[in-house]
């Protein structure tokens, strides 16, 4: 069962002088994501099925949440806590669903009932289609834009031609409403023979993905074997893959057509070789004022965390300690604090100010 460790912090070198690193929760089975709830506590989603409601460093497996399809990559995956959080009493939840053939990332909407440690009300709001037996690519990070509407990455699922298929929704960013149902501003609403949920396309397996404070969408998404990307999402934009790609096939041979192609948006970043990049965060600044607007995103195959900045975006720094092995998911906390999930450690750690 996971737990609260005896107090106990290290030293994290950064340039902003030495950080102090706690473990805030131990012993966790492949953590994924983290979610804070507004009057204090948080949420974790493990990849086997468990979302952890965790207060005062004690924590409960919450039932009623739904049966997840644990298969490779696959499993219970992310989690928003909406704004409207404190009157709505909903969460969402992103996950892979078992299917016909397979299984396809879902989400689903349901009331927390925090009192009796469980999931009601309970919807699924969206399930890709059609299935994939690959275990591989779900993406399935979730995001709220300032109108309330929802961002959901979704892989390619190990078939890279679906990425460039507006009629499938493998390899796209969807946005949908709250509900489910698709916004009238969406960019292939009246396209024939495109799926209307579809905000962009052209991904491989975007598993990071933050709104900046001008209200801008970013992501950052997996490569093969190089070209791990960060992007910039627009509307009814095509990022390319497997048309274009600054990485190669693990074969070693070459992807697509090159780097570059009309019609086809260029990453603001990308790493070569590849980091495998999951989770990002953009900072506020509120207790690192100089880190402002900067991004933050784990790596799960260098175990650090990137920090990236300019109008010519580039990767600043590295935040390296034993903590950061395989970073998966990286949060601002509400009192600004900076906390992110190691894989390889299964643990929760929190970034503060050092002494």
């Amino acid at each position: 069962m996971p737990s609260r460790p005896v107090a106990q912090t290290s030293v994290l070198p950064s340039s902003q002088g030495g950080l102090a690193i706690e473990a805030m929760l131990t012993g966790l089975d492949t953590p994924w994501a983290i979610g804070f709830l507004p009057a204090g506590g948080y949420l974790v989603t493990e990849r086997d099925g468990n979302l952890l409601l965790v207060r005062e460093g004690k924590s409960n497996v919450l039932k009623g949440v739904p049966r997840v399809k644990a298969q490779g990559q696959g499993g219970l995956l992310d989690v928003l806590v909406p704004r409207d959080f404190a009157s709505s009493g909903q969460i969402f939840l992103t996950f892979s669903k078992h299917q016909k053939g397979g299984a396809g990332t879902a989400v689903v909407v349901g009331h927390l009932d925090t009192a009796r440690a469980r999931l009601t009300q309970t919807r699924i709001i969206f399930e890709a289609a059609p299935s994939s037996g690959t275990g591989r690519h779900f993406g399935s990070r979730i995001a709220e834009a300032p109108d309330g509407t929802l961002f959901v990455t979704i892989g390619d699922r190990g078939q890279p031609p679906s990425a460039q298929d507006l009629s499938r929704q493998q390899g796209s960013i969807i946005r949908i409403n709250r509900d489910g149902s698709i916004p009238d501003s969406n960019p292939f609403v009246n396209t024939a023979a495109a799926r209307p949920e579809i905000w962009s396309y052209g991904h491989r397996n975007p598993q990071g993905m933050a709104l900046s404070s001008d209200g801008s969408l970013w992501a950052v998404e997996h490569g093969a074997r190089g070209g791990d990307e960060v992007n910039r999402i627009h509307k009814g934009a095509n990022y390319g893959w497997p048309v274009i790609a600054y990485g190669r096939h693990y074969s070693g041979g070459k992807i697509g057509e090159g780097t570059h192609k009309t019609g086809m948006q260029q990453p603001d970043f990308y790493w070569d070789p590849s980091i495998a990049p999951s989770g990002m965060m953009i900072y506020s600044g509120r207790l690192w004022p100089q880190w402002r607007g900067h991004m933050f995103v784990g790596s799960l195959k260098f175990d650090y965390i990137a920090r990236l900045a300019g109008s010519r975006l580039r990767e600043r720094e590295q935040l390296v300690s034993r903590e950061t092995e395989r970073v998966r998911d990286i949060r601002e906390a509400p009192d600004g604090s900076i906390w992110f999930i190691s894989v390889g450690n299964g643990a929760i750690y929190r970034i503060a100010p050092g002494p």
